[in-house]
Formats: structure tokens, sequence, C-alpha cells
């Protein structure tokens, strides 16, 4: 196996996110949980609160699920970058680095520079939203996110070092702070803070100035004033965009994609990186269950659609309520949907919701792979033929 990128070396990208315990099941099919649980934060609570009233509008709790729920693990990407890197290695993977994809076809990666490589029996798609080797994402999201990594304020009680916080004022602005542990096992602690911000105000953010920007944070939430003072340079923080697109299958012109080169959406979930994985599993699980690429294919997409569809369906409905400017989406977020969070099987459901239980994708993935091949089938043209040449 050979993984092609077009960095000079291999680096993360972003800042952090939370593997949900379906991810971390993954890694630890693969041997690699516990190395990120000594990295990482344990998140035991989703906290929001809507600004200036202090109302409750966003408290999802891990423990509330039916059964062991588990938690979330906080992490910096650049240590499930390691970790990933180093199972790939471990695994007998070898890498091309500096090489830009521009395209494929006959099994050949097309490079940027005109080059091409060899053939290969099966190429694999992450390359995210914007790959291209996939469709366009159907919908540019209105709203996206700044994202640094600081320091995380040890012995500073305001902070809860076991949950996502967030404060927001209606559903135009939102602030949140992330556990995400450490770079390296026994590291210093750090946290993700995150500012949403539309693609439209960007550039007015970066003339507005620092300044201007950290007294909008503290005037939403001036518990952060201590950790805004780590942030001195615009380019301390990575403008994040969003999108949306669910392709119809998962293959493609004889590349097979996985995480969100097929499927994307908004993170409000905390879900990409999970989905990623669980993709990963999938593709992994129907390769072995099959001996010719088209079955593999076709089971590939059977064991992750129903799961896929649902996250994407509930993104693309919770998303409006905590970025837009719809102030009556706002409203019914704090006065409707956020107390009726709080009366079972309210609180059951979201904690399923967060943890990426809901539709059993690893009994999915179990189920199709024990099967085998069976009489199943997606709606039609789900799967583009793939034929193994």
């Amino acid at each position: 196996m050979t993984v092609f990128d077009r960095m000079s070396s291999p680096a993360p990208l972003g800042s952090g996110l939370i593997l949900q315990p379906v991810g971390m099941e993954v890694l630890a099919a693969i041997g690699l949980a516990d190395a990120m649980r000594a990295r990482g934060a344990a998140i035991s609570r989703l906290f929001g609160k809507v600004q200036p009233s202090g109302r409750v509008v966003l408290d999802v709790q891990y423990a509330a699920g039916a059964g062991e729920a588990g938690h979330g693990v906080g992490a910096h990407r650049g240590a499930l970058f390691d970790i990933l890197l180093k199972g790939a290695e471990d695994a007998g993977a070898s890498f091309e680095f500096g090489r830009e994809i521009a395209g494929a076809s006959g099994g050949r990666l097309h490079f940027a520079d005109g080059g091409s490589s060899a053939r290969f029996d099966l190429v694999i798609d992450a390359l995210g939203v914007w790959s291209p080797l996939s469709a366009p994402p159907d919908q540019v999201l209105p709203f996206g996110a700044l994202w640094t990594n600081v320091d995380w304020p040890e012995g500073d009680a305001r902070f809860d070092a076991t949950a996502l916080e967030q404060r927001y004022e209606q559903a135009r602005k939102m602030v949140g702070v992330l556990p995400i542990g450490s770079l390296e096992a026994g590291g210093r602690r750090m946290a993700s803070f995150f500012w949403s911000l539309k693609h439209t105000d960007f550039q007015a953010w970066r003339a507005g100035g620092l300044s201007r920007w950290k007294e909008s944070v503290v005037a939403l939430w001036p518990e952060t004033e201590d950790l805004l003072r780590q942030i001195s340079e615009p380019e301390q923080l990575v403008f994040a965009s969003y999108a949306h697109r669910t392709r119809r299958g998962p293959v493609s012109d004889g590349v097979i994609h996985v995480g969100d080169s097929w499927h994307c959406a908004s993170p409000q979930l905390g879900q990409g990186a999970n989905m990623g994985l669980l993709d990963a599993l999938a593709l992994s699980s129907a390769l072995s269950a099959h001996d010719d690429l088209a079955s593999a294919a076709d089971s590939y997409a059977r064991m992750r659609i129903w799961h896929i569809r649902f996250y994407q369906t509930v993104s693309w409905l919770f998303t409006p309520a905590y970025q837009s400017d719809l102030a009556s989406v706002a409203w019914w977020r704090d006065w409707v949907m956020a107390p009726l969070s709080r009366v079972p099987p309210g609180p059951q459901f979201l904690s399923g919701l967060v943890s990426g239980t809901i539709c059993a994708p690893l009994a999915a993935i179990r189920r199709h792979a024990a099967a085998g091949k069976d009489d199943a089938r997606l709606p039609s043209a789900a799967v583009t033929p793939y034929k193994h040449r």
C-alpha cells in the first residue's frame, strides 16, 4: 500500500476534535485506542449557554445513554495524526510526499506536475471535502469557524476539564473551548478554542484586528479573557470552512471514497473524524470478506449507507440552530428543543446521537462482513459498477 500526500513531510492539519465512542472502538480494533487515551482528554459532557441570559440550551451527558455509553475523547489532531501514522508505518504502508493529486483513471493517480503513479488494483480517495477525485460539495455552508490551540487553564475552576463548553448569542455568534489533552503522553494539557464566523465576514475580521475581535469574544464569554492572551497574531487562528455533500455511493470512476470525500457535513455533532474511521473499518472489512472488488465495494456501501444518511440529515437539521442568522431558529432552540432535550427519552437520544451509536454502525459492519454477500441492495445507482482490472 502506498499513501500519496501533497505535503513535503507528514504533518497534521487542523486543531482539535472529539473521538466518540464509535471512533474509539475503531481505534481499539486496530490496537491504537490505548495510545489515544494516553494523550486525549476524557469528555463526559457537551454544555452550552445562550448569553446574556445564561440559559442552558445544550446539555448532553454521555452517561445518560442506555447501557455503557462511555465518553468521548478530546484529541489534538496532531496526536491523532501521529498515532495513525505510526500505525500505518507498522502495518507496512509506504509514503510519497510532495505529490499533489489532480485526478485518477485506470487505477493510476495523475499529479499536478503532469506525472502519474504506477497502476494500482484499488485507489482509495481520502482527500477530504475538496477532493479533486470527488464531486464538489452540494452546499458550502455560510458559517465556518476560526480555530486555534491554547494551553489548558490549569487550576481555573471556571472551565470544565471534562466538557466541551460553548456560549452563544442567538445563533449568530458562538465561542467554544474543548479540552484536547496533549500532543505527547504526559505533555502539557491543551484546549481547542473556536469562534463561529461567516465566510463573508472573514476579510472584515482580519481588517478589524485582534483587539476588536477579542473584545467581542470577552463580551460573550468573559472567562475566556485569559485564554485570549495566548493569541497574539492572526496567523495563530485557522479559518475552517464547512460544506455539505452526500454522494449517492462511495464509488466513482474506479475510485473508492472514504470520509469527507464521500460525505461531509457541518461539525456540529463532532462526527467527521469518527465517520472517516468507520468508513476505513468498513472498507477493510468488506475487502477481507470478498474476493472481487465489485462485491467488496457494494458491501462497503451497504455497511455504511444508513448511518451516513441519518447523521447527514440530523446535521442538516441541527446546524442552523447553532450557526445561522435566523432569530426564529434560535428561539426554537432555546424555548422548545432545549427543554425537550431534558425530558426522557431526550437525554438518552442525545447521548446516543453524539456517541455515534444510533443506527448501530459497528453492528452493521460486522453483520455484512459475516454475511459476505447477501441479496440486500441499495437504491438504484447507489453504487457505480467497479470492475477489477
